[in-house]
């Protein structure tokens, strides 16, 4: 049973990053439709948190689909993160060079295969460099460990299960992208995707969810974002990344049982068959 915070602080992994148990991961990931100035794996190399590995979410994901980095199956996932040197009984910190994005997204793909011992660094690297953190620009030599994936569907769901849901109101959909692609009054960044949002979904950007320094808001300023968090939820963005923000800070308020989709808009608006709503 997962409880307390998803979230340490740079000053706790600055007092446990020794730990034999303890192990890093650095997830960053820029968007490529925002142009970025280098790949996440080069700012890995460039500078990183010591014994971090790298975690690449666009090639540690299913291969067959055109949908980007859809959650793999546990045999792939399994074999993957075994060679970063992770496994059962490992207690996982994961961090990110761009916000919380694809921290949150990996924090959330660790869960659903079944590891409960994984937290986010809050404010990530940034974060760790304003607490004096040293870095390295070396990958660790990863050891091999057994990582046995015990599978939590419930904590993901698909298009089918999404509409279903659309249609019958028994989870609140909570989409995380912006307000005005959320109405539909400002063009999607993936080409050829409608704007607007699935019906019966609200919008809580997750931009609303940050303080100004780059780490989450406390509990106390997070619960007035949402109507009932603790509500069955499922939460839904441009393509299943901050999506996990969402459940990430819904955990934080306690509700840990916030499943994401995985397909999120960019599967959705790509069948014309699909509803799709336009408005606040």
């Amino acid at each position: 049973m997962e409880s307390g915070d998803p979230l340490v602080s740079a000053d706790w992994l600055k007092e446990h990053i020794s730990a034999p148990d303890i192990r890093i991961i650095d997830a960053t990931w820029f968007a490529p439709f925002t142009n970025p100035a280098q790949t996440g794996r080069q700012a890995y190399m460039d500078g990183h948190i010591p014994g971090a590995h790298f975690f690449d979410i666009d090639a540690i994901a299913r291969q067959d689909t055109d949908l980007p980095h859809m959650l793999p199956d546990p045999v792939m996932f399994s074999s993957r993160v075994r060679k970063l040197g992770i496994g059962d009984g490992n207690r996982i910190i994961v961090y990110d060079q761009n916000g919380f994005f694809a921290s949150a997204r990996v924090w959330w793909m660790l869960r659903v295969m079944g590891h409960q011992d994984v937290k986010v660094l809050d404010g990530g690297y940034a974060a760790w460099l304003a607490a004096g953190g040293e870095v390295e620009d070396l990958p660790p030599v990863a050891v091999e460990r057994h990582f046995t994936a015990r599978v939590r569907s419930d904590l993901v769901k698909d298009a089918a299960q999404v509409h279903a849901i659309s249609a019958s109101g028994s989870h609140k959909l909570i989409d995380a992208r912006a307000a005005d692609r959320f109405s539909g009054e400002a063009p999607e960044p993936r080409e050829g995707l409608s704007s607007g949002h699935i019906p019966g979904s609200v919008c809580v950007p997750c931009s609303k969810l940050m303080n100004a320094d780059g780490t989450m808001k406390s509990a106390a300023d997070l619960a007035p974002l949402f109507d009932n968090p603790m509500a069955a939820i499922v939460a839904t963005c441009g393509s299943g990344v901050s999506a996990a923000v969402t459940a990430l800070a819904l955990a934080r308020l306690g509700n840990w049982d916030v499943a994401v989709y995985d397909g999120s808009w960019t599967e959705w608006a790509s069948d014309p068959s699909r509803p799709i709503a336009t408005g606040a």
